[in-house]
């Protein structure tokens, strides 16, 4: 997935120890597409057109 959302160094920098696949990234940033497609539905549900941290 080459425009993820998510940044592998900082994916790195942040397991601190430990190894990071090499199919972390693209994983973790499907996971984040779909809770961003969620929270757009939550949103569009109550009449918004802005994502809040209450939509996750």
């Amino acid at each position: 997935m080459a425009d993820g959302l998510i940044v592998k160094s900082k994916i790195k920098d942040y397991a601190g120890d430990f190894n990071v696949a090499g199919d972390f990234a693209d994983a973790l940033s499907k996971k984040a597409e779909q809770m961003v497609k969620d929270a757009c539905e939550r949103a569009k549900a109550n009449g918004r057109k802005t994502i809040m941290a209450k939509d996750i």
